[in-house]
């Protein structure tokens, strides 16, 4: 009745922007994102009968409104697939992350999927990570692919047969170095989500992406590096461009998240490195390059006066030992 599950967030590669149906969180179009590790996230649940109701406390604090909604409709779907007697049950839940959050860096996706795979297991559900996977969806699209890790593609459907994350191999998984600049900026995706198609130019990227999703899978398996993650970069550009032309008019970044973007461009063209950037709804950036050059592109993140955190890739959402249980 009781287990604890970890995962790694996502860096958004070809990322989703709006929601065809906010209840179930299915997304317009695919969507394809790298994890990042060792940043997690350690999730415990318990089905608890001395509980008087579900308890959700994320970094020591009780949600509560939307963010505890959110939570309770990933309890509500194990709850339904459950045939044990306990997932009835109040659930305690507690949630720490290891990284900040609310800056861009991917934290619901890694906290819905350490739920989703913490609950199943509590709840005796045999499943799949790709099953498990739709799960976590129900919090985070992004947390669908959080669940699978690697690097992994959320398939847009009407339901859950169709709408779940698969892992794709490559030979990139190695050699991935990520550098994340971190802009402290408090940022709202879900408002992003819920306006994308009010842009002008939300058909506009319809109409590309599915391009891009096609460019990047085959470049994930010929383990074509500047392939990804140009593309990547260019994506970061698009999803910006529709976000900043929705009714709020959202701008996330600040000025050291473009001081970090010229940066890039600079050790790029001036010193032949392989390094692109990216960012998902928020300041922060993440910087991709390869092991082989990641010392010299962390001093130029770092020379933009912020700081730094080196990841590599991140794998699946695991169930951890008893003994790594938060209470």
């Amino acid at each position: 009745m009781k287990a604890t599950a970890t995962a790694h967030p996502i860096q958004g590669l070809v990322k989703y922007h709006g929601m065809r149906d906010e209840q179930l969180r299915l997304p317009y179009h695919d969507s394809i994102s790298v994890c990042t590790a060792p940043s997690h996230t350690t999730t415990t649940v318990e089905f608890d009968p001395d509980l008087d109701s579900d308890t959700f406390v994320v970094g020591g604090e009780q949600l509560d409104a939307h963010e505890a909604d959110r939570v309770a409709n990933v309890v509500a779907r194990v709850r339904d697939l459950a045939d044990a007697d306990h997932a009835e049950y109040p659930v305690r839940l507690e949630s720490e992350n290891s990284f900040p959050s609310n800056v861009g860096l991917g934290s619901s996706s890694s906290g819905f999927a350490a739920a989703a795979m913490a609950l199943s297991e509590a709840a005796d559900l045999d499943l799949t990570r790709p099953e498990i996977s739709t799960i976590a969806r129900r919090g985070s699209s992004s947390a669908a692919r959080a669940v699978t890790g690697g690097f992994s593609d959320l398939h847009a459907g009407l339901d859950d047969e169709d709408c779940r994350s698969e892992r794709l191999d490559s030979p990139l998984e190695d050699d991935l170095r990520i550098v994340a600049g971190l802009v402290p900026a408090y940022k709202e995706t879900e408002h992003a989500h819920r306006e994308a198609a009010d842009s002008h130019m939300f058909e506009a990227r319809l109409a590309h992406i599915h391009d891009q999703l096609a460019e990047v899978r085959n470049a994930l398996r010929e383990g074509d590096f500047r392939r990804v993650f140009e593309t990547a970069e260019h994506d970061s550009l698009s999803l910006a461009a529709t976000t900043m032309t929705g009714p709020a008019g959202w701008v996330y970044w600040k000025p050291d998240t473009i001081e970090i973007f010229d940066a890039v461009r600079d050790l790029r063209e001036a010193e032949d490195v392989p390094v692109y950037f990216s960012t998902d709804t928020g300041a922060s950036v993440y910087v991709n390059t390869t092991a082989e050059h990641v010392d010299r592109v962390e001093e130029v993140v770092a020379d933009c006066g912020v700081e730094t955190m080196v990841w590599e890739v991140g794998g699946p959402a695991e169930v951890r030992p008893e003994s790594d249980a938060l209470f």
